[in-house]
């Protein structure tokens, strides 16, 4: 969403304020020693193996879109690397979308069922076939549009400003948390926010990024509880972003549900995952084994997805 200026303006200092000085933090336990991840002593960082146990050390890992080096002439977050897979997925998603809705002979013209972000742009047979949220097909067994449909967008309107979302606040969550917890976050509270959009609207169609976008929104809330004065002020701002969308919500042909259960999950994750790379090997295992999971459900629904391309509805 497309905020105020003055809005704006106070969100951009807050994030700032908020990056400086979880960096200042960071500085402070960026000291010459590490943690080794098998017996927890204290080795060189430019040890690549523990003197105490001999387990091969990893070389330390830096913080993802941190500093202004990852940021375009200092200013615009760069999409880094867990932020370009999931946008990378969006953008070649719409593509694809866009080129069988132009081998239809496009999209009806006027709003359609999707309001203010079709634009007439992408065929709604293109993106049911594609994977959309569309309770009749899931409860016949299609339960991988639970994935699929928040990589679909529906004109260039809509993926514009989800991706604008996404490169804006996807890097501040994947420096807070770490790559890992970033990818389950962002597919956890984006396939809750559609189970919450089934139960709603259990006969509608819905597509889109968005209830994910929230989650990323509900962690960093539920996150600013960590970080006194300054988490109460970017988590004040938060909230009024929250409120906003809601807000326009009630005007525009959003899906609320999904929204809402994005937030839900996103809010819970955010308490309950700890900041940070892992702290243990055994930490780290399982966060790397939840992302890699969490990347072959992608794969995987969208190659069910291909599976059923030709199949008849119904």
């Amino acid at each position: 969403m497309d905020l105020p200026p003055k809005w704006r303006f106070k969100l951009e200092r807050l994030k700032r304020q908020w990056r400086e000085n979880r960096d200042a933090q960071k500085a402070n336990y960026d000291t010459s020693l590490r943690m080794c991840p098998s017996c927890r002593a204290l080795v060189a960082r430019n040890e690549s193996v523990c003197p105490d146990c001999g387990a091969k050390l990893k070389s330390p890992r830096a913080r993802a879109g941190t500093g202004a080096e990852g940021r375009f002439l200092g200013v615009l977050p760069m999409p880094s690397s867990g932020t370009s897979l999931l946008g990378g997925v969006c953008i070649v998603l719409y593509i694809l979308s866009w080129f069988m809705t132009e081998r239809m002979g496009g999209a009806p013209a006027g709003g359609g069922m999707f309001g203010l972000f079709s634009y007439g742009d992408i065929n709604t047979m293109v993106l049911v076939r594609l994977g959309a949220k569309y309770g009749p097909l899931m409860f016949a067994g299609q339960w991988w549009r639970l994935v699929t449909a928040i990589f679909l967008h529906a004109g260039l309107l809509h993926i514009g400003m989800n991706m604008w979302v996404l490169f804006d606040l996807g890097p501040e969550v994947e420096s807070l948390f770490c790559t890992t917890k970033y990818v389950v976050i962002f597919l956890v509270t984006g396939i809750f926010g559609y189970i919450v959009s089934l139960w709603w609207m259990p006969g509608g169609i819905s597509i889109g990024a968005s209830g994910a976008l929230m989650g990323l929104i509900g962690a960093l809330i539920a996150a600013s509880y960590r970080h006194g004065q300054l988490g109460k002020e970017y988590r004040s701002m938060l909230w009024r972003w929250v409120l906003y969308i809601a807000i326009l919500g009630l005007f525009f042909s959003f899906d609320n549900a999904a929204h809402l259960g994005g937030l839900i999950s996103g809010l819970a994750l955010g308490y309950l995952v700890p900041e940070g790379e892992p702290d243990s090997g055994t930490s780290e295992n399982l966060w790397n084994t939840l992302a890699i999971l969490s990347v072959i459900i992608i794969a995987g629904s969208f190659a069910l997805m291909a599976l059923h391309f030709n199949l008849p509805f119904g």
